[in-house]
């Protein structure tokens, strides 16, 4: 991913991004974006963008693990998360949900990972500290809650699923306050083409609808012309 698709991607909302991978597809179906809503930690906050970095977590009851291997597990989760590639997007699959209890992101862990460098956190699991998370660090969550819990460590680098979406170690995710989508590899090299001509195209309806005078019959002459361009 180059520099000026990067701050491109930056700009835009997830929305567009989804709307845009069709776009660069020829083609409506594109599934690869969460269901349901998820829980900002910044509504204000711009997109994160980059490739996962995967795990996945439990917190009801303490790790199998004995106590040495449990430690020895986070600190390898930890200098995983410092490694590149950058932009990287933590992407944590919590294993107890829907009934995810302990908050792994509290004011510590988001200013750890976002001293390593990551843009931000997607996770069906639970975050706290919200007066006290660092900015532009956007973090999407499942659910708020006060404890950590048993909260540790299950696996690193697997593949992990958050709100119906299919994360792999590597995938380039765009998120924000709406859901994240991963965007197919084929797709990266079509996808700042696809994005400037989608914003282009709906301009076509948006200025229509907001000059005096726009009536049903503005509006038709505006949608067959958006209909044209796009085809």
């Amino acid at each position: 991913m180059d520099k000026k698709l990067y701050k491109l991607l930056l700009s835009v909302d997830t929305p567009t991004v989804c709307n845009a991978i069709e776009v660069a597809q020829g083609a409506r179906g594109f599934d690869q974006f969460t269901r349901g809503t998820l829980l900002a930690s910044d509504p204000t906050s711009k997109a994160m963008v980059g490739y996962a970095k995967t795990a996945q977590i439990a917190a009801i009851e303490p790790s199998s693990l004995p106590p040495e291997d449990v430690k020895a597990l986070r600190m390898q989760y930890y200098k995983y998360m410092s490694e590149g590639p950058f932009p990287s997007v933590t992407v944590i699959e919590d294993t107890d949900y829907p009934d995810a209890i302990g908050a792994f992101w509290g004011e510590i862990n988001t200013n750890v990972h976002k001293g390593f460098g990551i843009s931000g956190v997607l996770t069906n699991g639970v975050m706290r500290d919200l007066g006290d998370l660092p900015e532009d660090f956007p973090v999407l969550a499942g659910s708020i809650g006060p404890s950590h819990a048993f909260v540790h460590v299950e696996s690193i680098a697997q593949p992990v699923n958050v709100f119906g979406l299919t994360v792999s170690e590597g995938d380039l995710v765009h998120a924000d306050r709406h859901g994240a989508v991963v965007i197919p590899k084929d797709v990266i090299p079509k996808l700042e083409q696809a994005i400037q001509t989608l914003l282009k195209n709906e301009q076509i309806v948006l200025q229509a609808s907001k000059e005096d005078g726009f009536d049903f019959a503005r509006f038709e002459q505006a949608w067959a012309e958006f209909e044209r361009v796009r085809t």
